[in-house]
């Protein structure tokens, strides 16, 4: 009865187990350049051949198709993130008519009252002329001596004056990250010895560099 089981067992495993794959022969061929090439067929005379016994890949069985859920619902797509770069802050320098220089965040320098004589508007007064008669009172000829004589600030139209403002000119970037980065440790050095109210304005100062350093410098 026993051997009768086995038996049986025996012939199960044998119907249940699958074939094994199919051996495929492979010929490494290599040729005189040393070339190697990969054939189903054996090599050419000239070559170099190497036989190789391979097993043909054989496709797994494809998983179960899952099952559909009725009562899924459709996630939206979340909405795309818009991220908008702003360009670094300007810094200028300004130059006032003494030759000595300022920064400012502004193109617009410091705005100054000039007469507009300086500026060389106004109305001329010529130097005296001379006069010649020719030809027995028939003719004359004017002869204007070419001096300006006009008169320097001395009111009437000369009081008139304008508004000019100092010359400006934009700093590279990496120049305004150096001096950002200086007036920050001189805010730093300052503060110990500062007045309660000049600190909260150091403070607030500082808190707007360290911004414009982490945003346009990346401190």
């Amino acid at each position: 009865m026993l051997a009768m089981l086995l038996g049986s067992v025996c012939a199960l495993s044998a119907v249940a187990a699958p074939p094994p794959p199919p051996q495929v022969t492979v010929y490494r061929c290599t040729d005189a350049n040393g070339r190697v090439a990969l054939r189903d067929s054996p090599c050419a005379d000239d070559a170099t051949q190497e036989v190789r016994n391979m097993l043909r890949p054989v496709d797994g069985t494809p998983p179960p198709p899952r099952p559909t859920d009725p009562t899924s619902t459709v996630v939206a797509a979340p909405s795309p993130q818009v991220i908008v770069l702003r360009p670094p802050q300007p810094m200028y320098r300004c130059v006032r008519p003494d030759g000595s220089s300022y920064t400012s965040d502004s193109s617009e320098g410091n705005p100054r009252w000039v007469p507009l004589w300086t500026l060389g508007y106004g109305p001329s007064r010529r130097g005296p002329s001379t006069r010649v008669e020719a030809g027995g009172g028939r003719g004359s000829i004017e002869v204007d001596s070419g001096v300006d004589t006009r008169p320097r600030a001395r009111g009437g139209y000369y009081g008139a004056g304008t508004w000019i403002r100092d010359e400006c000119r934009q700093l590279p970037q990496r120049e305004v990250c150096s001096l950002l980065g200086d007036r920050r440790e001189e805010i730093r050095r300052r503060f110990f010895n500062a007045q309660p109210t000049e600190r909260s304005q150091l403070t607030n100062e500082e808190q707007t560099i360290n911004a414009r350093l982490s945003q346009d410098c990346d401190r």
